[in-house]
């Protein structure tokens, strides 16, 4: 007898996944490969581009800087035990500098003013400011299906 209940949508599981969190964990290497994990606020763009904000001398920004193949998770922390869901990201992280940059701050601030961080303009993340914009360039996405194992995902529109 079939499912009554067909599977949902994977690609719709990692778009509301990601609309729906504000924090990703960032997975970094330094130069030897010591690795390190770190959460940032977010916002996103088409579901690939994934920026956030960070001083280029936190240990994450140097990881970057030497190594830019990263990881990337995003999931709700707060769901009970067994119920969590999460999206998966294998991704080239950068730190964004002109047009590029003035374009993605202003995804950036878009979805900051939203959430009352207030608004992020060029000069906020260019030097000498404290701060700088970074993107991680997904190359691969995934969710888990119902037996833990891992899914490739388009979530792009």
């Amino acid at each position: 007898m079939p499912d009554s209940e067909a599977a949902p949508d994977p690609a719709l599981v990692a778009r509301e996944i990601i609309d729906a969190n504000q924090y990703l964990t960032l997975a970094t290497a330094d130069g030897d490969g010591h690795p390190w994990a770190t959460p940032v606020w977010f916002a996103h763009d088409g579901y690939r581009d994934f920026l956030w904000i960070s001083r280029p001398e936190a240990r994450h920004s140097r990881n970057i800087a030497a190594r830019p193949e990263i990881a990337v998770a995003i999931f709700d922390s707060t769901v009970p035990a067994g119920t969590g869901k999460a999206v998966y990201a294998e991704a080239l992280a950068a730190e964004l500098d002109g047009p590029e940059r003035d374009r993605a701050i202003a995804i950036f601030t878009r979805r900051s003013e939203v959430n009352g961080a207030g608004r992020w303009s060029p000069a906020d993340v260019a030097a000498p400011a404290q701060f700088r914009l970074y993107r991680a360039r997904a190359s691969a996405h995934f969710v888990l299906d119902d037996h833990d194992r891992r899914v490739p995902v388009d979530p792009g529109l």
